[in-house]
């Protein structure tokens, strides 16, 4: 059995392994080691241990496993198929050649977002996460309310746009007011309409992506081919 079988073999994290691990959610979620203590009932001490790779006990896994979400509370005491650093290589050399990363920028006015519809001709709307149907009732709203601007902004007057901008607010606000803070990016984009060989057009694209509140990231990726949606 060479290198790579042995290493593609089912088994328990290392350590070291889990102490990164760890720490990437942690940071992901923007929480301190104090934070993840509180929220995991660990001793900061534990936390602090468990970052620098020291031993761990079964509890203290399954207690960070429930504090970081996971459904299998036992994620973390179970093995792994863990790959390779030449696989881990090769799986992120494909995800970088189809993906593009954007910033994520915070959405918070309906002027913002108005803006959004008036300069962008494409869109791609969705939460980033299983939100609750009342969320995402609430989101399909502010879509389709986004959308019908898009395509009517030209015949409203400017001192018109003011009532557009608080309606717009008024489901940015109650999005928050549910748990789930908006992040937006534009992309320039070529996009081919009509038959196949047809030239292709540039375009912007808005990307407004919804997030659990206070866990926002800085950047987000998607899909070169992304499907985005456009009326």
């Amino acid at each position: 059995m060479n290198t790579t079988e042995q290493a593609t073999q089912p088994r328990m994290l290392s350590t070291e392994e889990l102490a990164t691990f760890i720490k990437f959610f942690r940071e992901l979620r923007h929480w301190s080691q104090e934070q993840l203590g509180e929220i995991s009932g660990l001793s900061v001490r534990t936390i602090q241990r468990i970052e620098t790779g020291e031993a761990s006990s079964p509890e203290s896994r399954r207690a960070l496993a429930r504090a970081f979400e996971f459904e299998d509370i036992d994620a973390l005491n179970k093995s792994f198929l863990i790959s390779s650093p030449e696989e881990l290589a090769a799986e992120k050399e494909k995800f970088d050649r189809d993906h593009v990363t954007l910033t994520a920028l915070p959405l918070t006015t309906g002027k913002q977002l108005a803006q959004l519809a008036e300069t962008c001709a494409m869109d791609f709307i969705e939460a980033a996460y299983d939100a609750s149907r009342e969320v995402e009732r609430v989101l399909a709203d502010l879509t389709d309310y986004f959308r019908e601007y898009r395509e009517s902004y030209e015949l409203y007057a400017q001192a018109d746009k003011f009532d557009v901008y608080d309606e717009m607010q008024t489901k940015i606000d109650s999005l928050k007011s549910l748990g789930m803070s908006l992040r937006y990016a534009r992309r320039r984009m070529a996009v081919t309409f009509g038959m196949e060989g047809a030239k292709p057009v540039p375009v912007e694209a808005a990307y407004i992506v919804g997030f659990p509140l206070g866990k926002e990231p800085e950047s987000f990726a998607t899909p070169k081919e992304a499907g985005i949606r456009g009326l």
